[in-house]
C-alpha cells in the first residue's frame, strides 16, 4: 500500500510503501475489541476496599443483655445492620489483569492500522525533527498537514524536543512506536509518524516469512544423512 510522503511544511515530496501485512489485512473487530477490553482492565489499580465487622473500630461488648429487654437480641454495635457497621459482600482489592495470547495481541495491532490505513487516516513524514521545543511551530505544522482532530504522533525513538512541543496540544500526543497499543490507535483519529517509525513497527509486527521447501536433492541427502 502506497501513501505519499510529506515533509514538515505539509508538501507532498514522494510516496512511501507500507508493508501489506501489517497495514492492509482483513480486519478482526473481535480481536481488537478483546486487546481493547485487556489494556483497559490491565490499567486498573483494583485498590477499592471496604471493612467487614472485624474491621470496623468498636463493638467489644454486647450493647444489652440477651434476654428480658423486649428488643431483638444484639452481639455487637459494628453488626452489618448498625449504623456505622461492617460491610457486608464490599470491594476488596483484587487483580483485574486480563492474558491474551501474543499473536492475538499483534493481530490487534495490525487490524488497528490496516482500519487508519483504509481510512486514510495515516500521515507519514519525511522527517520530524525540531532544534528546539516549540509548540507553536508544532501546531502551524498540523495545520500545514490539514489535521483538524486528535492525533497521535509515533516516535521512532526518544526526541525529546518534539514530546516537548506536542505536550501542551491539547488535541495531539506523542508515543514512541515500540509502545504502540491499540487504545491510542482507536482513541486519535490521525495517526502521524516518520518514515524511519515504520521499520521500528515492522520489526515486531512483521509476518516472518515460511522456510522455503528444499529442493529434490536436498530432500535426498536429508533423508540419506537420517538412515
Amino acid at each position: 500500500m502506497q501513501v505519499p510522503l510529506m515533509n514538515m511544511q505539509g508538501q507532498e515530496v514522494g510516496a512511501v510503501e507500507l508493508p501489506d501485512e501489517i497495514f492492509n489485512i482483513e480486519v478482526h473487530e473481535a480481536v481488537m475489541h478483546q486487546a481493547l477490553v485487556r489494556q483497559l482492565a490491565n490499567k486498573r489499580l483494583g485498590t477499592h476496599k471496604t471493612k467487614t465487622r472485624s474491621e470496623v473500630r468498636g463493638g467489644g461488648r454486647k450493647p444489652w443483655r440477651q434476654k428480658g429487654t423486649g428488643r431483638a437480641r444484639q452481639g455487637s454495635i459494628r453488626a452489618p445492620q448498625w449504623r456505622g457497621g461492617g460491610t457486608v459482600f464490599g470491594p476488596q482489592p483484587r487483580s483485574y489483569a486480563k492474558r491474551m495470547p501474543r499473536k492475538m495481541r499483534r493481530l490487534a495491532l495490525r487490524s488497528a492500522l490496516s482500519v487508519k490505513a483504509q481510512a486514510q487516516a495515516i500521515i507519514v513524514l519525511d522527517e520530524l525533527t525540531m532544534d528546539a521545543p516549540r509548540t507553536k511551530a508544532m501546531d502551524a505544522m498540523m495545520d500545514a498537514l490539514g489535521v483538524e482532530r486528535k492525533a497521535l504522533i509515533l516516535l521512532p525513538e526518544a526526541n525529546e524536543n518534539v514530546e516537548l512541543s506536542v505536550r501542551n496540544l491539547p488535541y495531539a500526543k506523542t508515543l514512541r512506536a515500540n509502545y504502540l497499543n491499540v487504545r491510542d490507535l482507536l482513541g486519535y483519529d490521525t495517526l502521524i509518524m516518520p518514515q524511519q517509525a515504520i521499520d521500528v513497527i515492522a520489526s515486531f509486527l512483521g509476518v516472518a516469512s515460511e522456510p522455503e521447501e528444499p529442493e529434490e536433492d536436498d530432500a535426498e541427502a536429508v533423508v540419506a544423512e537420517e538412515e
